[in-house]
């Protein structure tokens, strides 16, 4: 449970994804970063955001992915997570930059 926290949160993208859920669940997934989600077969990022990221999370259970409309919300395990981000969260002006 503790390692699947410390994977899910240690891409810069799944945390900001999860940190968002804190505040606004659903969460339109192309608005992220500001960075689309979506497959773009030009962008090798976004490909593997689209295959990698969020099938992690959705994986772990921290969300829920609705494809068919670009949405995710909180999964069933999300409040394992919660106090993580949390104290990411609360601690956002003190960390490095990028890590929240």
């Amino acid at each position: 449970m503790v390692d699947d926290a410390f994977d899910a949160l240690a891409d810069g993208h799944r945390r900001r994804l999860l940190l968002s859920l804190l505040d606004h669940n659903p969460q339109d997934v192309s608005t992220v970063d500001g960075i689309p989600w979506e497959v773009a077969e030009i962008d090798d990022e976004l490909t593997r955001k689209y295959h990698v990221h969020l099938p992690k999370l959705v994986d772990y259970g921290y969300i829920e992915w609705h494809r068919e409309d670009g949405t995710v919300v909180k999964g069933p395990r999300f409040d394992e997570i919660r106090p993580l981000l949390e104290l990411l969260d609360d601690h956002r002006d003190e960390l490095p930059d990028g890590w929240s």
